[in-house]
């Protein structure tokens, strides 16, 4: 009897399920709600539209609702399982419908500590150079920081920026920045949905220990050919989408391309210029040098969708973006001999992904997926003297230098929807990791023409061996409705990580859950253990084409993270929402490079250049957000404390004492506002406040003792003496703050639009530092050094032009 219990159960029952989609666009919704009125059951649809309703055979009526969109009701005689595919059309009547995704930080939901972001929210924020950016949106959040001024890096809830997992479609990407962070990898024009996770993670994510960024590209318009083109200060972009097959193929391609090259011209002319009206040089100077140099960073964004039924579909993404900085200097010395002095660096990411889903059963969905990710960098130096009539041989010194990571993956996940109550979802995935830490070569082909020597001919190569690593995870979670006021996500996360003989495996627990006080309050808590396996090593903290990805090793254990928060949500009807988090985070086996380190030419002995140590941050965070109406934006404010220490035998630093991190701010704000004047005219704008970044700063001095006398500078007597430094990060750079200003003004065509951007950075010419350095040809109240401030961002006005059609 027991055994035959569930058979009668489901025999009782019927189950609901399909896809909804924009009726415009056939782009599948996330988020949508099915609700059975009657029963009071409920389902919403995940990141491919599909959802799953189970209830009793009897009549059902149906209300389907997502935001921005008019509501359908259907009232069905549901005797058995039906499969039903919905079309919702917007609310209103607008030339490109913008999707919003799920509210995953909503009042009702179970999750916390996380943030969606629509396309639209990101292209209100004005920013640097006119240019709409997804990570920069992000950092107006709280609990998310940037680095220096005008990065794209992120800093989450006191974690370094490899401590974050970008997956685009599902699949990692090492590198999202551009223009050494001052732009992020991502093309607006190809978004669809981003969700940023900060804590309380789903048990399906996994590998960071500080915030997931989950990013879906568009499938594209399945009913006509739509496109934009778009021109700014310093790039140009377009996106082409539409039907192959009408309602069955799709494609969507977007590509974007920086002409900054252009704007290092004219400042090149005039330094060949300068340089050939000076003086005549010395005779052992060179006689004239002409200089050219050049950068640019492009991206390419592609996704192809097939539809073979409504059970079933397949998508193939691709994206592809690179760097490149090149210059080269001619000179022509008083020996009339010819040089060629030139380098050039190449440091991008490649992405391909193939998934298939098929809905197996009513209640269960499938996804399978395989995936390959790259990362790479390339930098070349080359020296070349030509042949010349007084000097018939020509010599040439050159040398390059590689490293980067690759990676296969083969993953299944399922949706498994038994009750409305339950919300199932487990997978598998194993990951073939290639790290390619450094390989250098050098080639010297040399004459000395005056000493008569015969040629010098070296061919040699430093290579760090490849290491290649498998990784494995299984997950299980349960997102279970176990009244109409308590709502719980439980789940767990294994992975094992297979290096050099050595294996590692973790355990990691993940639970969340609401308490509904009232219909529009609600009290949530989570907790979250992680597990990292890859270092980033870098001495900077400018993302820089030099930085090595490492896995961990024997010596360097994982790094492993601990994270609990707790808050409440309160929606007020018509005003805005609400929310107010407090976290705390316990971080362990955190690397700490020594002081002066260098890790170019130094892949294989890494682990003696850095120490391990703990440490951990909490903070509250409290967001003001309103998403309708004509005024729309947020309110975000951070208050966070972030700390280190690295006291184990052998590994100290800072005396075995704590030391507050690098990016550990106390005090972030941001106010972010958009208001739609007219249908034609929306402005907006932007108010920044953070405390200053920690930095190691020499606070005393004593006088060195010379042997000699005579090595007494008497011109510059701060080199006569030796600065101490009391503590790491013991320094406090001056506070943060900056305003911008935008606006866009639109305007409608018979078969196309327009829309003009303008913005304005740092509206107030805030001399915000850049960077800090000790100058000892200042003085300041008759010390012999000054501290010196380096702003590189005035005021800077942008303009851009987009076309849609």
């Amino acid at each position: 009897m027991l055994l035959l219990l569930p058979v009668g159960l489901a025999a009782q029952n019927a189950t609901v399920s399909g896809t909804i989609t924009d009726a415009r666009t056939g782009e599948t919704l996330i988020g949508a709600t099915v609700l059975d009125t009657r029963s009071g059951k409920g389902a919403v649809t995940n990141v491919y539209g599909h959802y799953s309703l189970t209830v009793k055979r009897d009549s059902v009526d149906l209300k389907v609702t997502y935001v921005g969109y008019e509501p359908q009701f259907f009232n069905l005689r549901l005797d058995a399982n039906r499969e039903l595919n919905i079309k919702l059309s917007s609310s209103v009547t607008l030339n490109e419908v913008t999707i919003t995704a799920e509210r995953t930080g909503d009042v009702r939901s179970a999750q916390m500590s996380a943030n969606v972001m629509t396309v639209e929210k990101i292209k209100s924020v004005p920013v640097m150079f006119g240019e709409a950016d997804l990570i920069k949106a992000l950092q107006l959040m709280p609990g998310v920081q940037s680095g220096s001024e005008g990065n794209s890096g992120m800093y989450v809830r006191g974690g370094g920026p490899d401590e974050n997992l970008f997956l685009l479609d599902g699949v990692p990407l090492y590198n999202v920045t551009h223009m050494g962070g001052f732009f992020s990898t991502f093309n607006t024009d190809a978004v669809k949905n981003v969700t940023l996770y900060k804590g309380s993670f789903p048990a399906r994510f996994g590998g960071r220990l500080s915030a997931v960024l989950d990013v879906t590209q568009n499938n594209g318009n399945d009913k006509e050919l739509h496109g934009n083109l778009s021109v700014g200060l310093i790039s140009a972009k377009f996106n082409l989408e539409g039907p192959l097959v009408k309602e069955k193929t799709t494609f969507s391609l977007s590509a974007r391309r920086t002409y900054a090259e252009l704007f290092v011209i004219p400042a090149i002319m005039w330094l060949n210029d300068a340089t050939s009206e000076e003086e005549e040089p010395a005779p052992e100077l060179a006689q004239k040098a002409k200089f050219d140099a050049g950068y640019y960073f492009y991206d390419i964004n592609a996704k192809l969708t097939h539809k073979f039924s409504d059970k079933s579909r397949l998508y193939a993404s691709f994206y592809m973006g690179d760097d490149k900085i090149h210059g080269k200097v001619h000179t022509v010395t008083a020996l009339d001999e010819d040089i060629y002095l030139g380098f050039s660096t190449l440091w991008g990411n490649l992405v391909g992904a193939l998934r298939w889903n098929y809905e197996l059963s009513p209640k269960v969905f499938m996804n399978l997926s395989a995936s390959y990710t790259q990362y790479k960098n390339n930098i070349i130096g080359s020296v070349e003297k030509l042949a010349t009539p007084n000097d018939p041989n020509a010599s040439t010194v050159t040398g390059d230098y590689n490293s980067g990571i690759r990676e296969f993956t083969l993953r299944s996940d399922f949706d498994f929807t038994p009750t409305p109550e339950h919300i199932v979802k487990f997978g598998a995935s194993a990951t073939r990791h290639w790290f390619t830490p450094e390989v250098a070569n050098a080639s010297v082909n040399y004459f000395d023409s005056i000493q008569m020597n015969q040629p010098l001919q070296i061919d040699s190569s430093i290579i760090s061996s490849t290491v290649p690593a498998n990784e494995f995870v299984a997950y299980i979670e349960d997102d279970w409705a176990i009244t109409e006021a308590v709502k719980l996500n439980y789940g767990l996360h294994l992975s094992g990580f297979f290096v050099q003989n050595k294996f590692y495996h973790s355990i990691q627990p993940r639970l969340s859950g609401r308490v509904l006080i009232t219909p529009d309050l609600s009290f949530k808590a989570g907790y979250a253990r992680m597990t990292q396996y890859v270092h980033l090593l870098s001495t900077t903290s400018v993302t820089l084409p030099t930085d090595l990805w490492v896995p961990v090793t024997e010596k360097v254990e994982p790094m492993t993270s601990d994270q609990i928060a707790a808050g409440l949500s309160y929606s007020l009807s018509g005003i805005a929402d609400f929310s107010i988090e407090a976290y705390y985070k316990h971080m362990d086996n955190l690397i700490e490079y020594k002081d002066g380190a260098t890790f170019f030419g130094s892949s294989e002995n890494w682990e003696n250049l850095v120490y391990s140590g703990r440490g951990w941050s909490y903070g509250v965070e409290f967001l003001i957000q309103r998403e309708f109406g004509d005024l729309t934006g947020w309110i975000g404010y951070t208050w966070s404390r972030s700390m280190r220490q690295f006291d184990r035998e052998g590994q100290v630093i800072n005396g075995g004492n704590p030391f507050p991190a690098k990016y550990d701010r106390r005090h972030d704000l941001s106010i972010v506002l958009s208001y739609k004047v007219s249908p034609t005219i929306d402005l907006s704008a932007t108010w920044v406040f953070s405390t200053g970044n920690a930095a190691s700063l020499a606070t005393q001095s004593y006088p060195t003792a010379f042997e000699d006398p005579d090595d007494y500078d008497e011109d510059t007597p701060g080199r006569n003496s030796i600065s101490v430094v009391e503590g790491r990060n013991n320094y406090r750079m001056p506070n943060y703050h900056r305003l911008d200003i935008g606006a866009n003004f639109h305007r409608k065509f018979k078969r196309a639009r327009r829309t003009i951007s303008v913005s304005v950075y740092n509206v107030y010419n805030r001399q915000n530092p850049y960077m800090l350095y000790q100058s000892r040809t200042e003085s300041y109240n008759g010390y012999p050094s000054a501290l010196m401030q380096l702003s590189i961002f005035p005021v800077l006005p942008s303009f851009g032009y987009t076309l849609y059609f």
